[in-house]
C-alpha cells in the first residue's frame, strides 16, 4: 500500500476549480516531483494534503489512516509537514530554537526536542550555525533553516515547495545529495519544482498538473517526452547535460 493515496482531490474556489478529481499516491521511500505551470494547483495540493484547505471533494489517506478532514498540527503527529515558498523565521530565537519549535510539534520535553532539532541541523549543514539569528543568514540558509524545522517534527512524508529557488549555484550542485541523504534517513519526500535539470536529476516519479487536472505521471524521462506535458508546461522536450 503506498504511504499516501490521494483519490478525487478536489477544491473549489467560488467558481474558480483548482484542483480537479485529482488521483495519485506516493510510494514510501520514493522522491516525488508535482510540476506543472504556475497557477497549476501544485501549492493548493500541498495545502490540501496538509490540513490548511479543506477539499471539497476527494479522500487523502495517510499510512491507511483518513485525513481529509484533520487539522494540520494532527498531519503533523502523523508524520507528514510541508515547507513553504514565503520564508518567516522566528527572528528573536536562534536557529538552533527556531528548528526545537519543530521538534516541539511532536514532544514536550525540551531535551528531546533540543536532540532532534540538533539532528536535523546536522543534516542540513547548520549545525556551525545553531547559535546565531536568522537575520544573519542569507536567503540559501534561511531554506535550509525551514526544511530543519520541518525535518525536527520527525516526519515520515515532507513536502517541499520549490525548494531549489534562490539557490545559488553551489548551494544548488550539491542540494540533490541532501535530499538523497534526507530519504536514506527514512524520510518520503514529494517536491514541486520548476527547475526540470534537477527534477529531473533526483525525482523518481513526476506528477504533472495543468489547470488543477493531472496530465501526465510516470518516470522522468517518460514525462519530459510526453506531448501533452510539451504543450502545456516544457515547450519542447527536456535534453538531459
Amino acid at each position: 500500500m503506498a504511504l499516501l493515496q490521494v483519490t478525487g482531490l478536489t477544491r473549489r474556489f467560488d467558481g474558480l476549480v483548482a484542483v480537479n478529481r485529482l488521483d495519485f499516491a506516493v510510494e514510501s521511500g520514493e522522491i516525488l516531483g508535482l510540476i506543472g505551470p504556475n497557477g497549476a494547483g501544485k501549492t493548493t495540493v500541498f495545502s490540501l494534503l496538509t490540513g490548511f484547505l479543506r477539499p471539497n471533494d476527494g479522500q487523502i489517506v495517510f499510512d491507511g489512516t483518513p485525513l481529509t478532514h484533520m487539522p494540520p498540527h494532527k498531519i503533523c503527529e502523523r508524520g507528514m509537514v510541508r515547507t513553504f515558498q514565503s520564508l518567516k523565521p522566528f527572528p528573536r530565537l536562534t536557529i538552533r530554537e527556531n528548528v526545537m519549535v519543530g521538534a516541539l510539534a511532536r514532544s514536550a520535553d525540551r531535551k528531546l526536542a533540543a536532540s532532534h532539532a540538533d539532528e536535523a541541523l546536522q543534516l542540513m549543514g547548520l549545525a556551525d550555525m545553531a547559535d546565531r539569528m536568522p537575520n544573519e543568514l542569507p536567503i540559501g540558509h534561511l531554506k535550509m533553516l525551514e526544511m530543519a524545522k520541518a525535518l525536527a517534527t520527525r516526519p515520515r512524508l515532507l513536502l517541499l515547495d520549490e525548494p531549489y529557488a534562490a539557490l545559488t549555484a553551489s548551494e544548488g550542485a550539491h542540494f540533490g545529495d541532501l535530499l538523497q541523504r534526507i530519504r536514506k534517513s527514512g524520510v518520503t519526500l514529494c517536491l514541486i519544482e520548476h527547475v526540470m535539470r534537477f527534477v529531473m536529476a533526483v525525482c523518481d516519479r513526476i506528477v504533472v498538473l495543468h489547470h488543477g487536472e493531472k496530465i501526465a505521471e510516470g518516470k522522468p524521462t517518460a514525462v519530459a517526452g510526453d506531448p501533452v506535458v510539451i504543450k502545456a508546461y516544457l515547450g519542447k522536450a527536456y535534453v538531459g547535460n
